[in-house]
């Protein structure tokens, strides 16, 4: 090296840390290994250590924010995930597959095929009783995390284009299940401070559009404005959704806040939420055979496993048929049926679904989760076979 020329500087442990977060594969396994701990602890002796960590409240009570930790990654660290989520969808709009109409028709159909077919499979099994159809939400929603991860392990061997599809699905797909959040599953609404909350939101987004990225101005707009949305009666993830909205996605913002803040979501947001979220006991008191044979449960699986299937596909096959939009020339039909079960991966917003719909704790909410984890693993399976032998086919 020439005696004038500074050597390379390497990457500091976090910046490294930060790089492998980022990494679809690494988040997927975190998210899974969060729900598996929290499955295990819950079936052991110690089970009431784990209800009793989750119950554990902290925060100013005078604010209405003494909330338990279960509470503080459902309605606090899960904003960060829908932030990102928010940041992704309007990057898609604004510069992505769902800026044209004739690019986005078969993955946005195929996304309300995808929530439509799920939802009636739930109602027609849970028809005889009024108060599980509370739950008709939960198999809608695709955990695009945990979907990307599975098709980053399997995916070797198959088409760019399958990525694409399936981000442009399971990102009209949040963008649904987003609203469905909003407006179905908020019971009394403040008016006046939901408005109050548009004020640090309007403030955060003028800052982001002349270019402020600094965390000492964005972060106490964002904490208020999560605050006054919690208050609202709206669920408070919303806040995150709207503050990602306001990020431009030229010239590159967007970008440089999901580069920094991914990070942190697939490595501390949605992880925390799955531990607190996915423990359910199985064996032993409160649970047992029943918990699989109630039609809570099937119909979660049935909806998110066949329905996801039978929506995506059928969906897509329609709109092919009756319109000029055509999949892209290197995919298969195959390659849709693995996409379609892929779809069927529904953990991150299919358990907080569950919890709004039911509350958390309570035994149908329980048999939420065991569905959303059995037809998650299900569906995992199912597609690795379909996409390998996809993959298989084309050497």
């Amino acid at each position: 090296m020439p005696p004038d020329q500074e050597p390379p500087v390497s990457p500091t442990a976090p910046a490294r840390l930060a790089a492998l977060l980022r990494r679809e594969t690494v988040g997927g396994a975190l998210l899974l290994g969060a729900a598996g701990l929290a499955l295990v602890w819950a079936n052991t002796p110690w089970r009431d250590a784990y209800t009793a960590l989750g119950a554990v409240t902290v925060g100013p009570a005078a604010l209405h924010l003494a909330l338990p930790l279960s509470g503080w990654a459902a309605d606090g660290l899960l904003a960060i995930f829908f932030f990102v989520a928010g940041l992704e969808l309007k990057r898609e709009f604004v510069a992505g597959d769902l800026r044209s109409p004739a690019r986005a028709l078969l993955p946005v159909a195929a996304a309300v095929g995808g929530m439509v077919v799920p939802a009636l499979l739930y109602v027609a099994i849970n028809r005889a009783d009024p108060a599980a159809l509370a739950g008709w939400a939960v198999p809608v929603a695709t955990d695009i995390a945990f979907a990307l991860a599975v098709l980053a392990v399997v995916g070797r061997g198959l088409p760019a284009a399958l990525r694409t599809f399936l981000l442009t699905l399971a990102v009209v797909d949040d963008l649904i299940a987003i609203t469905i959040i909003a407006v179905v599953y908020t019971q009394h609404l403040a008016v006046g401070v939901l408005l109050l909350a548009l004020v640090p939101i309007a403030l955060f987004g003028v800052l982001v559009q002349r270019g402020v990225t600094s965390p000492w101005l964005l972060a106490p707009l964002a904490v208020v404005a999560w605050a006054l949305v919690h208050a609202s009666g709206v669920h408070a993830t919303v806040a995150g959704v709207l503050l990602g909205f306001t990020v431009p996605v030229k010239p590159g913002l967007a970008e440089r806040f999901e580069h920094r803040w991914r990070p942190v979501s697939a490595g501390v947001a949605v992880p925390v939420f799955a531990f607190f979220a996915a423990g359910v006991t199985v064996i032993g008191p409160g649970g047992g055979v029943g918990t699989f044979a109630d039609p809570v449960t099937v119909g979660v699986v049935v909806g998110l496993v066949a329905g996801k299937a039978i929506g995506v596909t059928g969906a897509t096959a329609i709109v092919r048929r009756v319109t000029r939009a055509r999949l892209d020339e290197s995919l298969t039909g195959l390659d849709v049926l693995g996409l379609s079960l892929l779809a069927g991966i529904g953990f991150t917003v299919s358990l907080l679904v569950g919890e709004l719909a039911f509350g958390g704790g309570t035994p149908a909410d329980d048999h939420v989760k065991v569905g959303v984890v059995v037809a998650s693993v299900l569906a995992a399976a199912l597609a690795t076979l379909v996409l390998r032998h996809s993959a298989r086919r084309r050497t």
